[in-house]
């Protein structure tokens, strides 16, 4: 064994691929995520991203998002200006619009009126966003500066009301922009206008589909690997079992997953992944039972950060035990998302949290990494997995974290909160099943803070711990708003939790959205 910490992911390599350059815009993603709705690979970048990096990715395509700041001010964002003069198509939307505009000479002030929400658009038919699109429609917008005049050789396509420049073009340097936001639904046809600049202008196949994924994941992966042994950490959620799915597609039998039993998982999980992967799929398997390593790892410990690379490192020492025994392992696999890498912190991006197979990893792990979703959305993980024949209860899955339920116990971890905070958790997604309600959230879990409160059950007094329960619909996990769970569901979880679990005695409903909280509580 042997090699160095390197990543390696199969998804994107001979796609058409469009950069999203982020100004700090809350729509980046989204951005992204229509883009690849209209099956073209798109990426997003930071905004100081420079010529020979554009040049290196190969885009077909740039599109500059919102941001919130103006582009007059002293410290606005800007892009590098011979990006402008590379020939690759490029759209603005909204603040990438104004830079556009006063990068190429035009002028941006601010508007006497500012346009937020649904506003209505005229648009000239002729134009090459615009293209068989109704002359007057509903688009979203978001802004106070707006460009007055355009560039010289743009040509104005769309105006409102309030805003004399809604849309520009000059089709002959294949420069775009918009002041509203397509990607967003409230914009009537926003998703049309997308694929007139994708297909019209860029000329990106639609060749982003799940069959395409997949084979193109499957070829990387065995150029890759070749005869070599490749281990998985199978947690038995949707993001490793698609991963090793995928690379037992590739690799057959050279791939040995390793479920590594750490104590933090939710009731019965441990059965039903061994049931599920080696007496369904045939998969080789290794279950390790690291209750005690990992407790005793986190004795102690109630710094969020900690406990993730804590829980991160201990997982890698226990691959590497097990690698020990098998003969040429140089690959783990890991079940990486597109979100995870965002959230853990990039070059632009600030660190919300690290995730414990990303930001967590010790650096002097012994494994090159395989994680074949590391572009990939969760709802594109879902395709994928469904595409390999993964059973509905796999790949519906509501999320859990790799760090289980130490990351929803808010202190220290000890084996008494997380039987309280396992059974407990049970009891919310058995009643959020029953309720019909379990597809219709993106998450549903128990969190227990470390704190007791008093309470009163028969006639004495109690002295114990609360239970926050915490229910969020998202598409994607980077935004999400609190469920609005019916009343009779929650005095359901509330009257089984506190007559069924000894240690709890009130309940709590987590009403905040992400942004600004995050799902997890840690």
């Amino acid at each position: 064994m042997g090699g160095s910490a390197t990543t390696g992911h199969a998804s994107s390599g001979d796609f058409d691929r469009v950069l999203v350059v982020d100004f700090g815009a809350q729509y980046a993603q989204l951005i992204a995520r229509r883009i690849r709705e209209a099956h073209v690979f798109s990426e997003i970048v930071p905004r100081d991203i420079t010529v020979d990096e554009v040049l290196a990715a190969g885009p077909v395509g740039i599109v500059l998002s919102g941001g919130p700041a103006s582009v007059y001010a002293e410290d606005a964002y800007g892009v590098d200006p011979g990006i402008l003069e590379l020939g690759i198509p490029i759209l603005g939307i909204c603040y990438g619009h104004q830079v556009l505009a006063e990068e190429m000479g035009g002028k941006v002030a601010r508007n006497d009126i500012a346009e937020y929400g649904r506003t209505a658009l005229e648009a000239t038919a002729d134009s090459v966003l615009f293209r068989e699109l109704p002359e007057r429609e509903i688009v979203w917008m978001s802004h106070r500066d707006a460009v007055v005049e355009p560039p010289p050789g743009f040509r104005v396509t769309a105006w409102t009301s309030d805003v004399p420049v809604a849309a520009m073009e000059d089709p002959q340097r294949k420069l775009f922009g918009v002041q509203f936001h397509p990607e967003v639904a409230h914009t009537e046809r926003g998703q049309e206008i997308l694929k007139h600049f994708l297909y019209d202008v860029c000329g990106a196949r639609p060749t982003w589909t799940h069959v395409g994924i997949i084979e193109q994941s499957v070829d990387a992966v065995r150029e890759r690997v070749g005869d070599g042994v490749v281990i998985c950490g199978l947690s038995g959620g949707v993001d490793s079992s698609v991963a090793a799915a995928l690379v037992h597609k590739a690799i057959g039998d050279q791939l040995v997953c390793v479920f590594v039993d750490h104590g933090l998982l939710r009731k019965g999980e441990a059965e039903q992944v061994d049931a599920t992967f080696r007496r369904t799929f045939g998969m080789r398997l290794i279950s390790v039972d690291a209750r005690d390593r990992f407790l005793e790892a986190l004795g102690g410990v109630t710094e969020p950060e900690r406990k993730r690379k804590i829980i991160g490192e201990t997982f890698i020492r226990v691959f590497e035990d097990v690698a020990a025994g098998l003969p040429d392992v140089r690959f783990l696999v890991q079940g990486t998302l597109y979100p995870d890498v965002i959230e853990s912190g990039t070059k632009d991006a600030a660190k919300i949290k690290s995730h414990h197979n990303v930001g967590g990893l010790p650096e002097d792990m012994q494994f090159d990494l395989i994680e074949p979703l590391r572009d990939l959305f969760k709802d594109e993980v879902r395709a994928v997995g469904e595409e390999l024949g993964l059973p509905e209860e796999i790949v519906w899955r509501q999320p859990f974290p790799g760090p289980g339920l130490a990351v929803r116990i808010i202190g220290e971890v000890t084996a008494e909160r997380l039987a309280i905070l396992r059974d407990a958790d049970a009891i919310i997604l058995e009643e959020i099943h029953r309720a019909g309600l379990y597809r219709e959230l993106w998450q549903s879990f128990g969190v227990l803070p470390a704190i007791k409160t008093v309470g009163v059950q028969g006639d004495g007094r109690t002295y114990a711990y609360p239970l926050v329960v915490r229910a969020v619909t998202s598409e994607d996990a980077m935004t999400a708003d609190w469920a609005r769970l019916p009343y009779e569901v929650l005095e359901r979880i509330s009257s089984r939790v506190i007559n069924e679990v000894e240690g709890i005695n009130r309940v709590a409903y987590d009403i905040s959205s992400k942004p600004p909280a995050t799902i997890e509580w840690e």
